[in-house]
């Protein structure tokens, strides 16, 4: 039996992993879906100070609360930098850690930092009526939904991930790249992880809800990693 510990991406929350979740504790393992600060059932926390290591702080505080002494940590989308804060923290811990369709950032850099020209106009421009709280990206005529889509926080995209040499003791990487999600942010991501020996890489022909559109893939791919 392995331990799973899955991030969800911005605005949304872990109803992301509803089907992953399923699959996992019916092959026997327990699961872990972070909640983190702000957004998904969380909502009711929002405010514009919350910054990446806050979200990073929340997923180490949960991983405490469930007792998993080792685990294999996921991250989806904006998630990818999350977890990269907490394998920094947690390295030798981590039997095995997932990109899926996810930011894989090198040391100091922010969401800002490895996105570019349209991410960068939408994250200023969209919260100035909100200022601090960022819509979901390309979203028209946005309507919150109570704990399921909202308002995200700026700094979180703004703060660079520190690197402590930690995430090095990981022995395991995986990407998963979504293929039917054009224009993608990914594609470098992508590229990084096919250079890299120590990387398993998949693509996935789905939208950027991976999870929701290829749910038996990415299972397949998460229980891979707990032999």
């Amino acid at each position: 039996m392995a331990n799973y510990v899955l991030v969800h991406g911005a605005w949304g929350g872990g109803q992301s992993y509803d089907k992953t979740r399923v699959d996992l504790e019916a092959a026997g393992h327990k699961v872990l879906v972070c909640a983190l600060k702000g957004i998904g059932i969380r909502q009711n926390e929002l405010h514009p100070g919350i910054t990446l290591t806050d979200h990073i702080n929340d997923v180490l505080v949960q991983i405490t609360a469930a007792g998993f002494d080792r685990f294999i940590l996921a991250g989806h989308s904006y998630g990818g930098m999350v977890v990269t804060g907490v394998a920094a923290q947690l390295g030798a811990r981590i039997d095995a850690l997932a990109y899926l369709d996810a930011f894989w950032p090198e040391d100091g850099q922010s969401l800002w930092d490895i996105t570019g020209e349209f991410e960068h106009s939408w994250y200023i421009d969209r919260q100035k009526a909100t200022p601090g709280l960022v819509p979901p990206i390309g979203g028209i005529d946005f309507e919150i939904v109570p704990n399921v889509v909202g308002l995200h926080p700026l700094l979180t995209l703004l703060e660079g991930v520190k690197l402590t040499g930690e995430e090095k003791k990981i022995p395991r990487h995986v990407y998963v790249y979504a293929t039917d999600w054009q224009p993608t942010p990914f594609t470098r991501f992508a590229e990084k992880a096919k250079a890299d020996p120590a990387c398993d890489y998949h693509e996935s022909k789905a939208s950027h809800h991976v999870m929701s559109d290829q749910p038996e893939q990415i299972a397949e791919i998460l229980l891979g990693l707990a032999g």
